[in-house]
């Protein structure tokens, strides 16, 4: 009799041990073993967070161990069980280890490779070649492509958490409902006390201190101080919750009726606006995704407002960003001209005008930025991989850290947040039939370049723009990223030439273009195929990168730059103003929104902005997918890169009155999963 040593490792989350019964098969590369029940006494079995030693007695010897086949049979009912992992160590001593991380129903049977990456040309025999088929057309089977809605960026084909595959699904401890969290936020900051006055307006600014009390937030009462400043609302194109929006200015759009006289009393150069755009000191961002955009019509008692503003920005001689020129119209009033607010207008328009823009920042921020550009591509890149790469190739394990939850999330947020009837209709002016046009206009100019950090920097123009923190730390990070996939696949990819015979690779690209973003428009730049290492980096850069930085920079700073409601109002209950001078208080406290969305807004960024409990961080990756020592030192000089640009970070943050750290290694999260 020969004995093989089986140490199987139950995970420690919330539930993760089971009392079912666990059978295994082990196949080597001669011959298999019988099919072994393992198990000891009724309380030992499998118990949260415990290795369980079993012995495996066979007659013949056999072989090198390539599978290991688990199957779980009900004992009393249906008790999931999350496996970690499998060891199998040989009479000859030799150890072979088996990757599980998953979650195993009853009555189901997993079969799992040893934990050395490979390729599919590199497997070698009919047995793990006729597995990797399987494996892959059942994964094919359970992640089915869904269009959601027209011209949105396909998903998974499920309704609700419960019908996503259990491999994808929330743990228990972290299951997701975005009414019990808002509510909670709520009372968490005390809104709950003006429920009797939800549908009035305020009567002043400082009455959304009554919203703001419970705040201990040094970012967000440093917005509620400032917010009227020109230069806090020009800072916040740079380093706020949405600094994509704002582009070099080279040639202004024809419909932006502003002019030299208008805008020259702020310019502090002594130069004309055409010089100044020459000199490459003017910016802008342009909302033009909303022109047209039918405002959230749901709720019959309270007409509501979208705008899409030009905003016109001008660096100064103090490397201040200020606007200099709001325009909140793009179509010419009958007998008239389009309306130019500027900074030495009346009090009370320039702060209108400052509003509507912010207004507008929000929404595409909310539905632009943040759900397509990072929630909604996210998924895309999660269905391929998981279901053109097997668990045994290299980029499915350099994936899995950065898809988790992202699925669930999604899944989430279409059955609960923007849904019709959902929590985004409750607060903002995108609500309704807005969040599908806004979504359907964004996908005709979302390309694949757009997604490369570099790339968008330099689309933009702000390669050179002064106190840009966000651009300084997001290219620290993308290269880091980069650096660290680089490295892997050196590893894994001999030369350009295994990377186009990688069928699988090729597979997960092309369901990307063709399914996964197949209506974004002929010209987006999704590649279809990849002839090169360099190539293959670069995509598996922006996939990284995506869900976690890009998805950080734009997400966990909404409580601090959102929360104080006059600095970003979710929706406007009143028109824009087309002349100067008739706009009082009045009018503005009116616009803005009342008792009742300015809550639910308040109670929706603290509860996007949360971390989860025990967040995994970029370079954390508490589960050994990958067993190649070359792989996990690429890894520990993945780590040190990061630990480097977090104490630049820190280093350069004791200077600055406002902090920037969405962007700093140790608060970004590995994955889109809040």
């Amino acid at each position: 009799m020969f004995t093989y040593t089986v140490s199987v490792c139950t995970g420690k989350q919330e539930f993760a041990g089971t009392l079912d019964h666990v059978y295994l098969t082990l196949t080597g590369t001669e011959r298999c073993s019988d099919r072994t029940l393992l198990d000891k006494s009724f309380f030992e079995r499998f118990a949260r967070g415990t290795v369980m030693p079993i012995d495996v007695h066979v007659k013949e010897t056999l072989g090198d161990i390539v599978l290991v086949k688990l199957e779980k049979k009900n004992f009393l009912f249906n008790d999931q069980w999350y496996c970690r992992c499998i060891s199998v160590t040989s009479p000859s001593g030799d150890r072979f280890d088996f990757p599980c991380y998953r979650w195993i129903a009853s009555e189901e049977a997993v079969v799992l490779r040893d934990g050395m990456a490979r390729l599919s040309h590199e497997d070698k025999t009919s047995l793990l070649n006729d597995h990797r088929r399987t494996e892959l057309e059942s994964r094919q089977q359970l992640f089915r492509w869904k269009e959601w809605q027209p011209g949105f960026p396909m998903s998974i084909d499920a309704n609700s958490g419960k019908e996503l595959p259990l491999d994808v699904q929330f743990e228990a401890a972290k299951s997701v409902d975005f009414n019990v969290n808002f509510i909670k936020a709520i009372n968490n900051l005390g809104l709950n006390k003006l429920k009797s006055l939800f549908q009035k307006s305020w009567t002043d600014i400082e009455d959304f201190q009554e919203i703001f009390m419970t705040i201990k937030n040094p970012v967000s009462e440093y917005v509620m101080q400032n917010w009227e400043k020109d230069f806090m609302f020009g800072y916040q194109f740079l380093n706020g919750c949405n600094p994509v929006m704002i582009s070099k200015c080279v040639n202004l759009p024809d419909e932006f009726a502003v002019t030299q006289e208008m805008v020259k009393g702020s310019l502090d150069r002594g130069l004309t606006l055409q010089e100044e755009l020459k000199e490459g000191n003017i910016y802008i961002a342009d909302y033009g995704i909303l022109e047209g955009v039918r405002a959230n019509a749901t709720d019959p008692n309270t007409q509501q407002y979208l705008a899409a503003p030009f905003c016109l920005l001008y660096k100064n001689s103090q490397n201040e960003i200020l606007p200099i020129a709001i325009q909140l119209s793009r179509q010419t009033p009958a007998g008239g001209t389009n309306t130019v607010f500027l900074p030495s207008d009346n009090h009370h328009d320039w702060m209108l005008a400052k509003m509507w823009v912010k207004s507008s920042d929000f929404n595409v921020h909310q539905l632009v930025t943040h759900l397509l550009r990072t929630h909604m591509t996210s998924e895309v890149f999660a269905i391929a991989m998981y279901r053109q790469l097997a668990a045994v190739h290299p980029v499915y394990k350099l994936l899995i850290p950065h898809v988790r939850f992202t699925i669930a999330i999604n899944t989430a947020a279409r059955e609960k947040l923007i849904c019709e009837d959902g929590i985004f209709e409750k607060a903002n002016a995108t609500g309704g039939t807005a969040i599908v046009e806004v979504i359907q206009k964004a996908m005709k100019t979302l390309t694949y370049k757009s997604l490369c950090f570099p790339e968008a920097i330099k689309s933009r123009g702000v390669e050179d723009l002064p106190n840009y923190y966000y651009r300084d730390d997001g290219m620290m990070v993308w290269e880091a990223v980069k650096s660290f996939v680089s490295d892997v696949v050196k590893i894994c990819y001999h030369s350009d030439e295994t990377v186009q015979k990688d069928k699988e690779i090729q597979a997960f690209v092309q369901d990307v273009c063709f399914s996964g973003m197949k209506n974004c428009p002929k010209n987006c730049e999704f590649p279809d195929s990849l002839t090169s290492r360099e190539q293959l980096v670069e995509f598996l850069t922006v996939v990284i990168f995506t869900a976690s930085a890009q998805h950080a920079a734009v997400n966990f700073g909404q409580y601090d730059w959102f929360s104080w409601v006059p600095n970003s109002p979710s929706t406007m209950r009143k028109p824009p103003p087309a002349q100067k001078g008739q706009v009082d208080m009045k009018y503005i406290m009116e616009s803005l929104p009342d008792r009742g969305r300015s809550s639910w807004h308040l109670g929706a960024v603290w509860a996007l902005s949360q971390f989860q409990d025990n967040e995994l961080f970029l370079g954390e990756y508490p589960d050994t997918y990958f067993t190649e020592q070359p792989v996990m030192e690429a890894t520990k000089i993945f780590r040190k890169k990061l630990a480097e640009v977090t104490n630049i970070i820190k280093s350069r943050n004791e200077n600055l009155q406002v902090p920037y750290c969405y962007l700093s290694p140790d608060r970004i999260p590995n994955s889109v999963a809040v």
